[in-house]
């Protein structure tokens, strides 16, 4: 085959500049609606707080998300220091404006301990999320109380379940995308069995994922028991959400895909098979029309479907909560339709350069085209889900989604390397023609198990030519000279050369016998002897071997395989298109390694929550109200004058009102008392203070101040005054934590 030896010019690698630059930003993105923009739900605050000591027990337990989330009466529950469940089984819903709380009610008079709050919600894209905390009320304790070790969504229900998703994700790309290259790119694709298993396997596993799905949310979502999955009733629970309406369109969908389909691969196939030998030749006008038609129905249908498939992820995952989500669904979609459009289209160029008769270099051309629109839509629709996902530069090394995005950026580096090979030995490709891309068709299909059997019949054959000595040498150049024509011509052929068959026979050929040369031109000039196809006559005539249907259909098998031999070595020994099938087969490779960090990506928490969640959690973890012990050995200089003070400081919150505990004690241990103390609070960083508390002696040696409240947290200065006679007196600083 003769080829071009063209090379990309200026323009084209300054369009792959692009494509590099256009695919980095897109992948920071993540894969849109289909992939990495997840949005998790995150606990930011509680009250009472994580480790919190109260007075007295609360009214309720509220819970403070970063996002909206799907809760019911029992995904709240509050556990005494033994493990018994003390909240009233009623969610109080608490939101307000942009803030998203729930909470628990608790009744009245819960005794001391420490309590275990344990909570599940699902968050508004679909993932289940959970987590457990304790506070005390008086002082804490020891607990019994049960929590469960593994998180929701976990376990081998979270397995199964993210390995649906990325199936899913992989059947979406590859029907869409396959069918999409179809009918945009080579409509003679549609009667390559390669690219039609493509695309109907990737219409099963998207079906069969979203079934699989739509059963494993019950357990998923609840008890990660696998066994749930059969709990219809948690099943009808699952239908009423926005995920399981979401999986049911998604069916519905997939039944209307399923018709065309079949159109795709049936009518529309029809159209593109080449005129049989001896057929009476089609009005050019009506099928041009009948190609036009179908090509426009499936176009516009298949669009729809496609976005209403895109649309099952965006409404129901990552797009539909957070920020700006009127803009981010249809992004989202958009997203999702360029992938699958690239990728798929990519999978079906490798199913038809490696397993179907050679590709018009228009086809791949026109693909190159629509890849590269594709990667344009994949920019702005990136660089959107980039900035709404990840928020800031530090993030992206801070946070394990920025990781996992920075991994996927360096493997979309090597696809554009790749890709750029390919696009170099697309420039050089030569243009089938007509007659060897049409008429390859034939025998593509046969597959490996077919070649088995012509391999099967050859070897019958030859045993039946070893048992047939007597007419192995005229007879068998006879056959070898006529197996490229059809079956019945073959045994024609085989009985034309009419000889001897008496004992000199397997010598060599009589005076009578005629060569394999002049069998052939008997056969093109002569007409076939009437014993040929006289079979109906009471026998044959002496000399004339009887016709063998199984040895013709045999020898028809043959040449079939002989024939897709010789293709695949033509298609072969041109070495831009082996150049190309190999670039592409990397480029499909790497892409899917992109796919599945992508997948992992849905799973994980975005950059933006994760340091928002770090944020409250730091300021939380600064404000928590702990109890204050402080140790304050004193010497007011006169008699009697040393001791120890022994202070407590209970919650020691900001925002609840504490209680102050004293005792003095002498250097023996024992209680003393002195005429005056005195204690207040100062915080110099806000420039609060001096707030007094007064204490009350309650016994010897004690003393007790109710109602002490400091209004902020921080880091304050506790001044304490002791006086141990008319002269004798000495003040003590120490520095007290307040959450």
């Amino acid at each position: 085959m003769v080829t071009t030896g063209l090379r990309p010019g200026r323009s084209a690698v300054l369009r792959l500049l692009v494509v590099a630059v256009a695919l980095t930003g897109a992948l920071l993105g993540g894969l849109g609606g289909a992939a990495p923009a997840s949005a998790h739900a995150a606990l930011t605050g509680s009250t009472p707080a994580q480790g919190a000591v109260v007075g007295h027990a609360p009214e309720q337990v509220a819970l403070t998300f970063s996002e909206g989330v799907a809760m019911g009466d029992d995904s709240i529950r509050v556990l005494d220091p033994k493990g018994k469940r003390v909240d009233r089984g009623k969610l109080l819903k608490l939101s307000s404006g942009n803030v998203v709380k729930y909470g628990a009610g608790l009744p009245a008079g819960l005794g001391d301990g420490t309590y275990t709050v344990a909570w599940q919600a699902v968050s508004a894209d679909s993932h289940p999320v959970s987590g457990a905390f304790t506070f005390s009320v008086g002082a804490p304790s020891k607990t019994t109380a049960a929590v469960p070790a593994q998180k929701a969504g976990g376990g081998l229900v979270g397995a199964l379940y993210g390995i649906a998703r990325a199936l899913a994700y992989t059947g979406f790309v590859l029907l869409v995308g396959g069918a999409a290259f179809v009918v945009a790119c080579r409509p003679a694709a549609a009667l390559v069995r390669s690219v039609q298993r493509l695309v109907v396997q990737g219409w099963a596993l998207l079906t069969g994922t979203t079934v699989a799905m739509l059963l494993l949310r019950t357990p998923y979502t609840g008890s990660g028991d696998l066994a749930d999955v059969f709990d219809f009733g948690g099943l009808q629970q699952v239908l009423i959400t926005k995920p399981g309406a979401a999986l049911v369109s998604r069916l519905l969908l997939l039944a209307a895909a399923a018709l065309l389909v079949a159109v795709l691969f049936g009518a529309y196939a029809r159209t593109q098979e080449p005129a049989e030998p001896g057929e009476e030749p089609r009005d050019a006008t009506a099928l041009a029309r009948q190609r036009k038609d179908l090509t426009f129905g499936l176009g516009v249908g298949g669009l729809i479907i496609a976005v209403g498939l895109a649309a099952t992820w965006a409404m129901a995952e990552h797009a539909s909560t957070g920020l700006q989500t009127a803009v981010a669904m249809p992004v989202d979609v958009l997203h999702l339709l360029a992938v699958a459009t690239w990728l798929g289209g990519l999978a079906a160029l490798v199913a038809s350069l490696y397993w179907g008769p050679p590709v018009e270099r228009a086809a791949v051309r026109r693909f190159s085209r629509i890849a590269f629109g594709s990667v344009l839509v994949l920019v702005t629709t990136g660089v959107y889900q980039s900035w709404r996902q990840v928020g800031t530069w530090r993030a992206l090394t801070d946070t394990t989604y920025g990781w996992l995005l920075l991994l996927k950026a360096g493997l979309v580096v090597v696809l554009v390397g790749i890709a750029w090979v390919s696009r170099r030995w697309t420039g050089r490709l030569a243009e089938v023609p007509a007659a060897e891309g049409t008429g390859a068709e034939v025998t593509e299909g046969a597959g490996a198990s077919e070649k088995a059997e012509v391999t099967e019949g050859a070897e019958e054959a030859d045993e039946a030519d070893e048992k047939t000595a007597a007419a192995a040498g005229a007879e068998t150049r006879a056959e070898k000279a006529t197996v490229g024509v059809s079956a019945a011509a073959a045994v024609t052929a085989t009985a034309a050369p009419a000889r001897p068959t008496g004992p000199g026979a397997g010598g060599g050929a009589e005076p009578g016998a005629v060569s394999g040369t002049e069998s052939d031109a008997a056969a093109d000039e002569t007409p076939a002897p009437p014993s040929a196809s006289t079979t109906d006559a009471p026998g044959p005539s002496k000399g004339t071997p009887t016709p063998d249907p199984t040895r013709a259909a045999q020898l028809a098998r043959q040449q079939a395989a002989l024939d897709s031999a010789r293709t695949k070595r033509e298609r072969d020994a041109d070495p831009e298109r082996l150049g190309l099938r190999r670039s592409v087969l990397a480029e499909a490779a790497v892409a899917a390694v992109v796919l599945v960090v992508t997948t992992v990506l849905t799973a994980t928490e975005p950059a933006r929550t994760e340091e928002a969640v770090k944020a409250a959690s730091s300021g939380q973890s600064a404000t928590t109200a702990r109890p204050q012990a402080l140790t304050i050995p004193f010497d007011t200089g006169g008699p009697h004058g040393k001791g120890t003070a022994r202070l407590g400081l209970a919650p020691g919150s900001s925002t609840a009102a504490n209680t102050l505990q004293l005792r003095l004690t002498d250097p023996s241990g024992k209680a003393m008392d002195v005429p005056e103390v005195k204690i207040s609070f100062t915080q110099k960083a806000k420039k609060l203070g001096p707030l007094p508390a007064v204490p009350r002696q309650v016994d010897k040696g004690r003393w007790r101040a109710s109602g002490v409240r400091l209004p902020v947290p921080g880091q304050w200065q506790l001044s304490l005054v002791v006086r141990t006679s008319d002269i004798d007196q000495v003040t003590e600083i120490k520095n007290v934590k307040i959450g």
